[in-house]
């Protein structure tokens, strides 16, 4: 036997580099043919494993692979019985007088709503009550008001969520709520929440509350599943109340901190039957994860209170999707802007037809105005992010730093008209790998506020001109070079 493994082990030794040849070439066949990459993303992933042969293999096995293995979203069609009888009374009454016609007469508009509605299934709601949270105290400080309102369920989704003093509010605030005889679910994805353990939670769960990873990890910080993670921020009260946005939970999204300055970001407080779309999302989300799943869905989906006249849809989109619905609803808000468009993102790593959209746009005469980050959260992330802008900047886009801290709100505002608010970037990793949830809201008072804000955040800007970009060191080219090339990976 260990004549045997000695032959082996001489022959990998003498032949060392054949072996590491043929295990690269294998490899490489497997991301051309198995993985049904995007083009871009399948020569970055080649570009890795044969420039770092060890290297860019065990990257790929941790961060690579796709998840077309995995059926995560096993539905039951009493799962979604509340939602499901929604979407077929609306159905049948689109068929029957063509209601989504008579909502607007923006053609754009209309296209969209039909798009997302048809094709999604995401409800068209238009009864929709909005409350616009930039700060994140503010936001905070409603979401526990609502909590301490509860009368029968709270359902909180979120990819960060950190146990720290915001994070210890939250929870004790479900504690409390948990004591009252409120149902109390809590999922946090294991990679965005790394730091927060199981036993951080042992007083909600002790209470009755329910708290799941998704995609638990293997090791701390290793999981053959680095991608895929869940982005969505999500919380439902009482099937009556939404929230959705950008705002994780940690102190630096409610307090100025060393690091990142003052966080700008977006989030929305929602009201209306659009709160059956986040219920929807939330339980087929919980669901996946295989352990207490909720097997009666109706007490989930009461008949909502009327609060508001705004007309909106949720929209997801994720790698068990068959279509990127996220990023086709950026491409068909971008195509149908005839005066302005205004976009808000930690990172712009866009693919090449948003990328070109963009440009189009601006040939023909669309303004574009960008927001980004003036420093990095995750150094790659960034430079890829200033190149991309540099190129738009030679186009005539307005493209701004934040001075004041980091931005992280996603958001696009067009024509001053329409707006999406959520949890997706404009990059490779909201269009592809992670789970996302946008809002996207028909209303020009809605649409104006956020460009409001928008260009109270461009008075504590810096706009990043031609000579500026130009002016860039030889050290930051070299950073922008490396990471376009890895730009579809990030």
């Amino acid at each position: 036997m260990m004549s045997i493994l000695e032959t082996i082990l001489t022959f990998i030794r003498t032949h060392f580099s054949t072996v590491i040849f043929l295990i690269n070439i294998m490899l490489s066949l497997v991301i051309i043919f198995r993985e049904r990459k995007s083009t871009s993303s399948t020569w970055s992933w080649l570009f890795v494993v044969n420039v770092l042969p060890i290297f860019g293999f065990i990257l790929y096995i941790l961060i690579g692979r796709g998840i077309s293995d995995y059926r995560i979203f096993e539905l039951k069609s009493q799962l979604k019985h509340g939602f499901k009888q929604e979407i077929e009374r609306a159905k049948k009454a689109y068929a029957e007088d063509k209601f989504l016609t008579k909502i607007t007469d923006n053609h754009v508009i209309g296209q969209l709503l039909h798009m997302l509605f048809i094709s999604e299934e995401s409800l068209v709601s238009m009864n929709t009550g909005v409350n616009l949270f930039t700060d994140g105290r503010e936001k905070f400080d409603s979401l526990i008001a609502d909590i301490a309102k509860a009368t029968h369920h709270i359902h909180v989704e979120y990819y960060i969520f950190r146990m720290d003093k915001i994070g210890k509010e939250v929870t004790a605030a479900l504690i409390e709520a948990r004591k009252r005889g409120i149902e109390v679910r809590v999922l946090i994805d294991a990679w965005g929440s790394n730091g927060t353990k199981h036993r951080h939670f042992n007083d909600l769960i002790a209470a009755g509350g329910e708290v799941v990873y998704f995609f638990p990890l293997i090791l701390p910080l290793i999981n053959p599943r680095t991608n895929y993670r869940l982005h969505r921020k999500i919380v439902v009260i009482d099937g009556q109340i939404g929230y959705t946005g950008g705002f994780n939970i940690g102190d630096e999204y409610v307090s100025t901190t060393k690091k990142f300055g003052y966080w700008r970001d977006n989030h929305l407080r929602v009201t209306g039957d659009v709160v059956y779309s986040l219920q929807n999302r939330f339980i087929m989300d919980w669901n996946s994860q295989h352990q207490y799943e909720i097997t009666e869905s109706l007490p989930y989906f009461p008949e909502t209170k009327a609060s508001g006249n705004l007309t909106a849809q949720f929209v997801t989109s994720g790698p068990d999707s068959k279509r990127e619905q996220i990023k086709m609803t950026y491409l068909k808000m971008i195509n149908g802007a005839e005066d302005e468009i205004i976009i808000q993102t930690p990172y712009y790593i866009p693919d090449d037809a948003i990328h070109e959209a963009l440009k189009l746009a601006l040939l023909s005469g669309v303004k574009v105005k960008l927001l980004i980050p003036n420093k990095p959260d995750h150094p790659f992330v960034y430079w890829a992010t200033y190149y991309y802008s540099g190129s738009l900047v030679g186009y005539g886009a307005e493209v701004y730093t934040y001075e004041m801290g980091f931005v992280h709100a996603k958001t696009i505002i067009v024509d001053g008209s329409f707006a999406s608010v959520g949890s997706a970037n404009f990059d490779y990793r909201s269009f592809m790998l992670d789970f996302e949830g946008n809002m996207v809201i028909y209303d020009r008072d809605f649409a104006q506020q956020l460009r409001k804000n928008f260009l109270d955040d461009v008075k504590v800007s810096q706009q990043l001109t031609l000579e500026r970009y130009a002016q860039r060191s030889a050290v930051i080219k070299f950073k922008e070079g490396i990471a376009r090339l890895i730009g579809p990976m990030l």
